[in-house]
């Protein structure tokens, strides 16, 4: 069975991003959507929230499974038993970012990561975004799946 994690803080989770889980799927039996804490970013949704949301997001999909994770993500893929690390593409400042990461994963552990290319179609949608059209009293339906629009709302107005 092929194991792939694919990570990030979802803040929140975005049709991109299930975009992405629906292509890593379709090579491998099982992926892990591994909602991390990332220390270098102060999250608008709280992590068990990032997590609940991402699972009724991918509910879904078969052989998808939503977890929370901390410290090293290759310490997790080894946990999980985890071949490769998806991560999304949307264009190439995104590759410039991830491929020392990819590098050094790969160095830590062997694990290889494996770069997706999202729909052209969703391709402008980041999480940041997302949160700043909300902020500003914007609608953000049509970039985040059904149910999370509340959530990031009510977040906002105890944030």
């Amino acid at each position: 069975m092929t194991v792939a994690v694919f990570p990030g803080s979802f803040d929140p989770i975005t049709l991109g991003h299930v975009d992405i889980v629906v292509r890593a799927r379709s090579v491998f039996d099982r992926v892990i959507v591994a909602v991390a804490h990332n220390s270098s970013k102060t999250p608008l949704l709280d992590l068990d929230t990032r997590v609940r949301i991402a699972a009724d997001a991918t509910a879904h999909l078969e052989g998808v499974e939503v977890m929370a994770t901390q410290g090293l993500l290759v310490e997790f893929c080894e946990e999980q038993r985890a071949s490769v690390i998806v991560k999304g593409l949307r264009g190439g400042s995104d590759y410039d970012i991830e491929r020392p990461m990819a590098l050094m994963n790969r160095s830590i552990t062997g694990v290889e990561t494996l770069f997706i290319t999202g729909d052209n179609g969703l391709s402008h949608i980041a999480s940041s975004l997302v949160r700043d059209v909300a902020r500003h009293g914007g609608s953000i339906k049509q970039y985040v799946p059904h149910g999370v629009e509340p959530v990031v709302l009510d977040a906002l107005a105890h944030h």
